[in-house]
């Protein structure tokens, strides 16, 4: 709200000079032409007097008028010049107030939906290790299978917390720089680990992996691009109705390796196909939000990828849901 008012004033406040700069500009263009004709008849006048002239044509020959008529030209293509130039400061003053005001907005937006997340997803996991605690601590001569459930259940909170506090440290590095340990990797089998740790964790899941041609080792930093697939993958679970089904295809052309994953869930509306990739942005209102999540997935992955010198994108699956598309080059940039 107090952005829009802002916003409001600006535009009030450059409309109000554009329209008092008109006013000036037609009020400096009359006054110019008003002495125009008035040193030109004074001129024709003394002229007249001289001798020198007899008719209105003898008297717009004259080198005289001529010289006033060229000052005059000059100061009317001043006046134009300049008037056009502070027309031209003001519009382009008011895009950048209004750009300036969109980003300060986004940004506001973008920090109060992440405060907001990273508030849940910490207490979350805190408030479940806490209380797997507690029954420990009260209930004592538990049977043992429900000292393992509660272990694990236990196990799982702290590994989601270790998780987002890894993607918090990666992210913050990102904005600096990211320094890939390049080595020989054969991405189906990277591709085979993490749909094999996305089975462990979430067991009832569909997923499966197609190799369309021999694909060739590449050379990437295989922790990096681990964290690209199990994010992608993660991230086909979150937003697909149980259970999700995700397909994996992989194939080669001459200068890339293509990755394709595909899931059956909700889909990303196109408007947002650019915005998810950004830091901390999350389609939806934080408030209502039933997904877990900091923001972070996404924009890891994008920088990742951009390192790599590749491209990733989401595509619409025929079948409904979303295709995200990653694109590594064979040969380094």
């Amino acid at each position: 709200m107090r952005g829009r008012r802002v916003k409001v004033l600006s535009y009030a406040v450059i409309g109000y000079m554009l329209l008092a700069f008109g006013w000036w500009s037609v009020l400096l263009y009359t006054k110019n032409q008003d002495a125009f004709l008035a040193k030109s008849n004074s001129l024709q006048y003394k002229l007249a007097a001289e001798g020198r002239i007899r008719t209105e044509g003898d008297f717009l020959k004259t080198p005289e008028y001529q010289e006033l008529a060229s000052r005059y030209t000059q100061q009317k293509y001043m006046i134009f010049g300049e008037g056009a130039f502070i027309v031209i400061s003001l519009l382009a003053g008011m895009y950048m107030v209004s750009q300036s005001l969109r980003k300060e907005m986004q940004m506001a937006r973008q920090q109060r939906n992440f405060l907001l997340s990273i508030t849940h997803e910490l207490k979350s996991p805190i408030a479940s290790i806490r209380l797997v605690l507690e029954t420990f601590l009260k209930r004592e001569g538990l049977p043992r299978g429900q000292v393992e459930n509660l272990s694990r259940n236990a196990i799982k909170e702290a590994d989601r917390l270790h998780k987002l506090v890894s993607d918090l440290l990666l992210a913050a590095r990102m904005q600096r720089t990211l320094q890939l340990n390049r080595e020989a990797v054969s991405v189906p089998a990277l591709l085979d680990e993490a749909l094999q740790k996305m089975r462990a964790d979430h067991p009832g899941i569909r997923c499966s992996l197609e190799a369309h041609d021999s694909v060739p080792v590449g050379h990437y930093d295989p922790f990096a691009l681990k964290t690209v697939f199990l994010n992608l993958l993660e991230n086909a679970v979150k937003y697909s109705a149980p259970p999700a089904e995700i397909l994996v295809t992989l194939h080669s052309s001459k200068d890339n390796i293509i990755i394709d994953i595909a899931d059956r869930g909700f889909g990303v509306p196109r408007g947002e196909r650019s915005n998810i990739f950004r830091k901390f942005y999350r389609i939806g209102n934080e408030d209502t939000r039933e997904t877990k999540g900091a923001g972070l997935g996404l924009y890891i992955v994008a920088e990742i990828i951009k390192a790599h010198n590749g491209k990733v994108e989401v595509l619409d699956h025929p079948g409904g849901g979303s295709i995200f598309q990653v694109s590594l080059p064979l040969q380094e940039d």
